[in-house]
């Protein structure tokens, strides 16, 4: 990925939209991916799941790559 803000951080931002932890799976970030899916899973069951999926969103736009 070329960094924040590039098309293909907005890419995974729309793929982590969809579910949470794709677009971290995009960027090639598989712990991260595997994380946020399963945070997200638990914890819908007590309805805050909707804070881990905003963060899954936000975290692949603002990813700048490298580590």
């Amino acid at each position: 990925m070329a960094g924040q803000g590039s098309a293909g951080n907005v890419i995974a931002a729309l793929c982590s939209f969809f579910v949470p932890g794709l677009g971290q799976l995009l960027q090639g970030r598989l712990f991260k991916a595997v994380f946020m899916f399963c945070l997200a899973a638990v914890l819908w069951f007590f309805l805050m799941g909707w804070l881990i999926h905003l963060w899954s969103i936000l975290d692949a736009a603002t990813y700048k790559g490298g580590s």
